[in-house]
């Protein structure tokens, strides 16, 4: 019988319908990969107790023919969404010992759909990094290493845990956010699949902040029709959400397979940038050649004001940061120092404590930017490009169905070789900050390796609200690069 971990979320999902195998041994087979993989770094938290439980519900259901269209599927769960009852953290130690007496929306339609919990992923403190150096519980470790080399890499940030786990088979697929690229980023450095969904089409409800303008929650998944079937039940309007955007979520899973000819898609001369690797631009090239040899019209396109986005995004972002994480000051919940003198020294000691040194950072960067006489010169100017990156891309799309790019600059890089200094770590969003100040969707895809046998990705980009598009184009790119390599199980 084939291994429970090799199965696909979708084939698995089929497995217990059939009742191959059970939600109680599939959750069982992770559990075990989970604890042999500690090396990995992945969870802050492994709830086994809960997922063996919610998986003998999900067996009970199945037995009788019910059940929801993950029935039984063990996940992984990013520790910004908050989970009734189990410590959220968002990896930073200001957050140390909270529960949370609510449910995200995201996470309560997983369980309502028969989703199961195996735990909390390691992230990039508050979701802030790139490279998840910036965890209050220590550094992810990606599960791909280059040929002959054991250099630790990263797995990419912040949703470093998510893609690690589901790299590695530690759960069925997983939860992540994006707010610049932290989706897509991660998925393209282990070899996952990565979705980051228009803003509004799932709820932020019940997720930790980081920048509320462009964070986007959305799945990380070993292949696409898993990353259709998870987008499925991730999205949803939600009335508790001001953000959320009322309708239809169509069957993404419907859509794989289906032609891609006569499509339409942009390549923007703009994102061929100084320096590139010649891999990075000779997997772009072999994109470009799967999808005109899959009956696509490739279209040269110019986004002239990419290069306004990283600056506007570090503007925008630290701006809503230092709003959103205010909030954070020992009062109500979480860490508060031992030692202070009145209600100043408190918030001052706490939050000094509490937050490490890029969250201290963007904090103040973002105080900076919002502060009298620097609010129109920066954050108000910078809100006006990122309109005007908006009309850009409005305007592209009325020419092209789809954009390619590369996902990431780089294949994955060892700890520490960028972690001292911030700007080439802000330079891995180079190519998905676009998608985040638009509010379109986007996803990275598994397309090759690099020399050193590590994993590239390519992504594509699509019109707002038109996801089943972007999953045709993914399905597309996926089965024309065929990309099957696992990493070799080094951490067992």
């Amino acid at each position: 019988m084939t291994k429970i971990a090799d199965l696909t979320l979708a084939q698995l999902r089929d497995a217990l319908k059939t009742k191959t195998v059970t939600s109680l041994e599939a959750t069982d087979a992770y559990l075990d990969r989970m604890e042999a993989a500690k090396a990995l770094n992945s969870f802050i938290t492994v709830t086994g107790d809960k997922a063996r439980e919610m998986a003998k519900a999900s067996d009970e259901k199945l037995s009788k023919g019910e059940g929801g269209p993950i029935e039984g599927v063990p996940l992984g769960i990013k520790d910004l969404f908050c989970t009734e009852g189990t410590l959220t953290t968002a990896a930073s130690h200001i957050l140390d010992g909270f529960t949370p007496r609510y449910e995200s929306t995201i996470t309560s339609q997983l369980w309502r759909d028969g989703g199961v919990m195996l735990g909390k992923l390691n992230m990039d403190e508050f979701a802030m990094g790139s490279s998840n150096e910036t965890s209050f519980y220590g550094n992810v470790i990606n599960p791909w290493r280059r040929e002959g080399d054991d250099t630790p890499l990263t797995p990419g940030g912040s949703s470093g845990g998510s893609s690690t786990a589901v790299a590695a088979r530690l759960c069925a697929a997983a939860t992540a956010t994006d707010t610049g690229g932290s989706i897509r980023q991660p998925a393209s450095l282990t070899s996952t699949v990565g979705v980051k969904p228009t803003y509004g089409r799932v709820s932020r409800w019940g997720v930790a902040a980081f920048a509320s303008s462009l964070d986007q929650a959305g799945p990380i998944t070993q292949d696409v029709r898993d990353a259709a079937i998870m987008l499925k039940s991730m999205s949803g309007y939600d009335p508790k959400d001001s953000t959320s955007v009322d309708r239809p979520v169509p069957d993404y899973e419907a859509s794989l397979g289906q032609s891609v000819k006569g499509l339409k898609i942009g390549v923007p001369k703009e994102y061929r940038l100084d320096g590139m690797p010649a891999e990075i631009e000779k997997l772009w090239a072999d994109g470009i050649a799967w999808m005109k040899d899959a009956g696509c019209e490739i279209v040269d396109i110019s986004l002239p004001l990419t290069k306004y986005a990283l600056p506007v995004y570090y503007i925008v972002a630290p701006a809503e940061a230092s709003s959103n994480l205010a909030r954070y000051d020992g009062v109500k919940f979480g860490h508060r120092a031992d030692k202070y003198d009145d209600i100043l020294s408190m918030y001052e000691n706490t939050r000094a404590e509490g937050f490490g040194d890029e969250v201290k950072r963007r904090i103040l960067i973002g105080t900076y930017v919002l502060s009298a006489g620097y609010y129109d010169a920066y954050y108000l100017r910078a809100q006006k490009v990122r309109k005007k990156i908006f009309d850009e891309f409005t305007g592209a799309f009325s020419k092209v169905d789809l954009i390619l790019t590369p996902s990431a600059p780089s294949a994955a890089f060892g700890l520490g070789e960028k972690s001292n200094d911030p700007i080439q770590m802000y330079l891995n969003d180079v190519f998905t900050v676009t998608g985040n100040l638009s509010g379109i969707p986007g996803a990275s895809v598994p397309a090759g390796f690099d020399a050193n046998g590590l994993p590239l990705g390519l992504q594509l980009l699509a019109r707002p609200f038109d996801e089943e598009t972007m999953f045709k184009g993914m399905y597309a790119l996926e089965q024309a690069a065929n990309v099957t390599r696992r990493p070799n199980e080094w951490w067992a």
